[in-house]
């Protein structure tokens, strides 16, 4: 009783969120078309010095196509001259062309190549992989951390610092290795082909793992920092909650799994409690002004909606239904949508899985 409680409350914060945010634009909407549309402005470049240098590097940036608003705001096509240089991120086709070649091994190579193949077990190699997620993930979330404690990040709206200072340099190469990472986790799909764990490769899990790296790509190359790094600060602490347990999965004894991997269910509520929270940290973006894009709500609150509600599906098939029938959750046949979640089908833990 009490998690269905739980799960009916995230339900009606997000439910209010979103009539909160319809009648937020429906009122915008209609202010703009008065003429009368005044938007509070807040978290504009910090330092106006190095405004000027950034306008100055984009206007001889011959690629750059530059469009600042009347309030500093850099427009979606501007690059950001600090990162446009740095390894897969000067073009797009470097990374589409690994994310055309991993679908092509998941969906047609790969399979066919194993068809008539026993399949690998990997346990080592998923030992090490699932560490070292847990070891990236912990540095991605400390780094958030300290920039919330000791660099006074605004949690309601935080513009873009562009500047070539320490700190700015140091939060865009945090999303840079945000981006890195994304990459390394697709990963988890390959290893489910060489394992043959066929039925873990859902639309849901090939959907995720191909945005993911699209999406973190272009805010390296736009807008890295700001009110976006907040979702990966939250996406990043539960990579080490969701990692550290595949890596347990994947090193204990198939008969001490349920012993000690009992808590697997609240990792789906701490998924769902993560897009809520995803949800209602970007819906400011529609209340207040500062140097960061608004038409990103159009990426984040769709998808946040999605992936709640899919995670709340899977809790319901996955626990509810069977615990009402009398009958225990298995670790097996687990779908998640910033990852996927997996089991044992042939007694050896698969011990891994992947989140956004």
């Amino acid at each position: 009783m009490g998690d269905r409680n739980v799960r009916d409350a995230l339900n009606l914060v997000l439910g209010t969120c979103v009539l909160a945010v319809c009648t937020n634009t429906f009122t915008d909407t209609l202010k703009r078309v008065d003429g009368t549309s005044q938007l509070p402005l807040k978290g504009q470049i910090r330092d106006s010095v190095s405004q000027s240098e950034f306008i100055g590097s984009h206007l001889h940036d011959s690629e750059a196509i530059v469009g600042f608003s009347r309030v500093g705001r850099v427009s979606w096509k501007t690059k950001d001259p600090r990162t446009r240089d740095w390894f897969l991120i000067s073009s797009p086709v470097p990374g589409l062309s690994i994310l055309i070649g991993y679908l092509y091994f998941v969906l047609s190579w790969g399979p066919r190549n194993m068809e008539h193949r026993k399949p690998y077990q990997l346990k080592n190699i998923l030992v090490v992989y699932n560490f070292l997620q847990i070891l990236l993930s912990t540095w991605l979330f400390k780094e958030g951390l300290e920039a919330i404690v000791f660099y006074n990040y605004s949690l309601t709206c935080e513009g873009v610092d562009f500047s070539y200072k320490p700190y700015p340099l140091r939060v865009a190469r945090g999303v840079y290795i945000y981006f890195l990472a994304k990459l390394t986790e697709l990963l988890d799909t390959v290893f489910f082909v060489l394992r043959k764990k066929d039925k873990q490769i859902t639309f849901l899990h090939m959907y995720h793992h191909t945005v993911m790296p699209m999406v973190s790509w272009g805010a390296t190359k736009y807008y890295p920092g700001g009110h976006g790094v907040f979702v990966g600060i939250i996406n990043s602490f539960v990579h080490i909650i969701m990692y550290t347990y595949y890596l347990l999965a994947a090193l204990l004894p198939h008969n001490l799994q349920k012993r000690y991997l009992w808590w697997k269910k609240y990792i789906t509520t701490l998924q769902m409690s993560q897009f809520c929270v995803a949800f209602l940290h970007n819906c400011q973006l529609l209340f207040y002004d500062c140097n960061y894009p608004k038409w990103s709500v159009i990426v984040v609150l769709p998808n946040s909606i999605f992936f709640y509600f899919l995670f709340s599906d899977f809790y319901n098939n996955a626990y509810t239904s069977k615990k009402e029938n009398g009958a225990v959750p298995s670790i097996q046949n687990s779908a998640k949508a910033n990852g996927v979640v997996e089991k044992v089908s042939d007694g050896m833990p698969n011990g891994k899985g992947k989140s956004d």
